[in-house]
């Protein structure tokens, strides 16, 4: 039995607050929590270490993983404690949900499946099979909708897209883009593609004209993502969906010179936060692909339905 007043004066550290209120629900690893709460390893390895010296917190091995949880024979009254202190700790909601998001991760043994199965599609050749190919496939089995493309570049993805789209408005707030893309579009005879521009969080699109709002590798960009994904919200009919593609939260500061990012991509937390925000139902998120040059990107896939 750890003592009570030396488990009581660790409680006073709000860093380990949040790892208890996390462990006393789920046995999680040094990964898992880092995702969880933002924290750097060494910052949660010395806490943990705390706590398990403290007899608050145990270890297991599972492979070659180290699994923490909360000792099973914990004090009542510091049980208690941690049940309360969520409503005096800031990101307390945010753990919560980010606890939920790693829990359906685990759980998700297909998309595991498939995760390593599309990092092997295209590295031998076969004949017939490249990601071309099945893109081309897909949009073939999408039914006509009214798309926007929201910060689409020099229209590559909108080109795609128009093939079996009803109607593709691109917009971007490069004036040198919208006309590059016109004039491709154009070129090519695609009428169904109308390029405008505009600002993410002023779009020049009349409310509830279209079925899907497309943000591709656009939100970073965004001096304010809440704003950006509000606009794609209020342009979608009901039952319309918001779909945003961008790059999972990393730390290559040369991003914001080389690539005018102006965020560093966004946690999966983050997207799931702003989809609800803004009154989005169904909410999905997931990573869909890691570079394997560094500095590693990867790219996370969100969407949500609107009412």
């Amino acid at each position: 039995m750890p003592s009570l007043i030396k488990a009581i004066r660790l409680l006073g550290d709000e860093g380990r607050l949040r790892l208890l209120r996390l462990l006393a629900r789920e046995e999680l690893s040094v990964a898992e929590l880092q995702d969880i709460l933002g924290m750097g390893q060494s910052r949660i390895s010395m806490q943990l270490a705390q706590l398990k010296q403290a007899g608050l917190v145990e270890l297991r091995r599972s492979g070659q993983k180290s699994l923490y949880s909360l000792v099973p024979t914990v004090d009542g009254t510091i049980r208690q404690l941690l049940q309360q202190s969520a409503a005096e700790i800031a990101e307390a909601a945010q753990d919560d949900r980010a606890l939920s998001l790693i829990l359906r991760k685990r759980k998700d043994r297909i998309r595991s499946y498939f995760d390593e199965l599309a990092g092997r599609f295209g590295r031998n050749y076969v004949p017939g099979r490249s990601w071309k190919g099945l893109a081309e496939m897909l949009l073939k089995l999408m039914p006509p909708q009214v798309i926007a493309d929201l910060g689409a570049g020099e229209g590559t993805l909108s080109l795609l897209l128009a093939q079996r789209a009803e109607r593709v408005i691109a917009v971007d707030s490069s004036e040198k883009m919208v006309e590059y893309g016109a004039e491709i579009a154009r070129r090519n005879g695609v009428a169904n593609l109308e390029y405008r521009a505009g600002d993410l969080e002023e779009l020049p699109i009349g409310d509830s004209e279209v079925d899907i709002s497309l943000l591709h590798q656009s939100l970073h960009h965004a001096l304010h993502p809440e704003a950006a994904v509000a606009e794609a919200v209020r342009i979608l009919r009901p039952g319309g969906r918001v779909v945003v593609m961008d790059l999972l939260k990393h730390r290559f500061e040369e991003a914001r010179d080389m690539y005018a990012d102006v965020w560093l991509g966004f946690s999966e937390v983050e997207l799931v936060d702003l989809l609800t925000g803004v009154g989005l139902t169904g909410v999905e998120v997931a990573v869909v692909h890691r570079e394997d040059e560094s500095p590693h990107f990867e790219t996370v896939l969100a969407i949500g339905k609107k009412p």
